[in-house]
C-alpha cells in the first residue's frame, strides 16, 4: 500500500511506485480511484499551485476556514523542504499537535493533508519547486494564518534564525491560543 500513517488522523504519506530503467523514471503522482479507495471517502481536487524559493524561506502557517477549508496534497519537485501540517480541529485528539516531514524531488514523498489543518514548509536547499493540489478553491476572504514561530507550538523549522526568510504577513500572524475557538 502506497499510504504510510502519520501520528495525527486524517493525516497520510503518499509513497507512490517509481519505476525506474536506464531511460529515467515513472511514477503515478495521483490516482483518485486509489486515494478514495484508501481514504474511504471521496476526494475531488479543483486546484493546483506551484511556487518556488530559494534556501530559508518559511511559508506558513496557513489555512482557511469554514465551508472553505481546504484538503492539499503536496510534493516537492526540485530540492528539499521540511512541509509542517498543524491539526487545528478543535475536536481532535491531536488539536495543536503538528507533524513534520522532509519532501524532495529524491524521495518523491507526498503529504495528504484533510481539511482542519494550518500548513507551512521551509526551504532546506538552495532552491526548491513546491507543488500542491486543492480539493476547495483559493478564498482570501476566508484565509487564516498562525504565527509560524509561536513558542506555545515549538516547530523546528530547520533554517537558523538569522536566515529564515519569511513574509510580513507571516510575521505578523496571530498566536495559535487567540485561534481556539475561531477555526
Amino acid at each position: 500500500m502506497p499510504f504510510r500513517e502519520t501520528p495525527l488522523p486524517g493525516l497520510w504519506i503518499f509513497e507512490p511506485r517509481v519505476f525506474e530503467d536506464e531511460r529515467g523514471y515513472f511514477f503515478e503522482s495521483f490516482n483518485q480511484q486509489i486515494f478514495e479507495e484508501h481514504l474511504a471517502h471521496p476526494v475531488r481536487f479543483v486546484q493546483d499551485n506551484q511556487s518556488k524559493s530559494g534556501y530559508g524561506v518559511i511559508r506558513g502557517l496557513h489555512f482557511q476556514r469554514g465551508d472553505y477549508a481546504q484538503a492539499k496534497l503536496v510534493r516537492v519537485l526540485s530540492g528539499r523542504v521540511l512541509d509542517v501540517a498543524l491539526d487545528i480541529r478543535p475536536e481532535s485528539p491531536t488539536f495543536g499537535q503538528h507533524f513534520a516531514l522532509e519532501l524532495s524531488a529524491a524521495n518523491r514523498l507526498q503529504l495528504f493533508i484533510p481539511r482542519g489543518f494550518a500548513h507551512g514548509f521551509a526551504v532546506l536547499s538552495e532552491t526548491a519547486e513546491f507543488f500542491y493540489k486543492c480539493d476547495n478553491f483559493y478564498a482570501p476572504q476566508h484565509e487564516g494564518g498562525i504565527l509560524y514561530n509561536d513558542p506555545q507550538l515549538n516547530i523546528d523549522w530547520q533554517i537558523p534564525a538569522e536566515l529564515q526568510i519569511i513574509s510580513a504577513k507571516d510575521k505578523t500572524q496571530p498566536l495559535f491560543a487567540s485561534l481556539v475557538g475561531q477555526v
